[in-house]
């Protein structure tokens, strides 16, 4: 991809499996950032992601923690339920979430965007918690409690940092399936080309009779960026949280 991204759209195409481009192509990248307005679709995914991870990394962990620390009527059932959503295809929930956005006044906007995605089942994120919360000492909570401190208390301030590994997990799966998610901000942008994402600018290399495929190669480099350093640096604790989780 990084080859294609130097090389022009003919030596693309003439060069078979050679690697290394004739003269490297520099301006395939100014052109995407620039042309193509990729600039703005970067800050659109920036916003879009760093708010839908965050806001699942708080509801996902409070379900997990309420499901793995605590009994109540119908946990069982609310399990199986939860699961259950596995099975149900993204393409099958589009229509109610459009209908819902619309009438909340959501729709073309980077709002519905984020509510739309962080608003999904994530039910791996939850097992993910439940799995870590439940293998926990009680003796941490009953400790915290005889000192005063009351249920959120307790969550943010003791349970919530001890799950760091597994919170570096979700922010990372988050994170890569907000970036590259392409049907929900494709629906959401329609009508407003300027609320694009990176996964639904790249359509813009794609012609009626002709593909930029120079260009495209560009583009999908410039959105590896921040993935490839992210994973880099929360690496260690994705391997950690997914290991822990298991275990518990």
């Amino acid at each position: 991809m990084i080859s294609a991204s130097l090389k022009d759209q003919l030596e693309i195409f003439s060069s078979g499996l050679g690697l290394l481009p004739d003269t490297p192509k520099w301006d395939n990248y100014a052109r995407a950032w620039t042309d193509a307005h990729f600039g703005t679709y970067m800050w659109n995914t920036i916003i879009v992601t760093v708010v839908t991870v965050a806001l699942v990394v708080i509801r996902c962990a409070m379900a997990g923690y309420a499901l793995g620390r605590y009994e109540f009527v119908g946990k069982k059932p609310l399990a199986l339920v939860l699961v259950a959503t596995f099975f149900v295809p993204t393409g099958y929930t589009i229509i109610p979430v459009v209908e819902i956005s619309q009438q909340l006044g959501l729709l073309n906007s980077l709002t519905g965007m984020i509510v739309a995605m962080s608003g999904a089942g994530h039910v791996a994120m939850i097992l993910l918690y439940w799995g870590y919360f439940r293998g926990i000492p009680k003796e941490l909570e009953e400790a915290a409690v005889m000192d005063g401190a009351g249920f959120f208390t307790i969550f943010f301030r003791i349970m919530l940092p001890l799950a760091m590994p597994v919170t570096a997990t979700v922010v990372l799966m988050t994170f890569l399936a907000t970036w590259n998610n392409f049907f929900i901000p494709l629906v959401f942008s329609l009508s407003r080309p300027d609320l694009r994402t990176l996964s639904v600018g790249m359509r813009a290399f794609v012609g009626e009779n002709s593909t930029d495929w120079a260009g495209m190669a560009a583009a999908a480099t410039l959105s590896l960026v921040p993935l490839i350093i992210l994973f880099i640096i929360l690496q260690k604790q994705f391997i950690k949280g997914f290991s822990g989780a298991i275990k518990q």
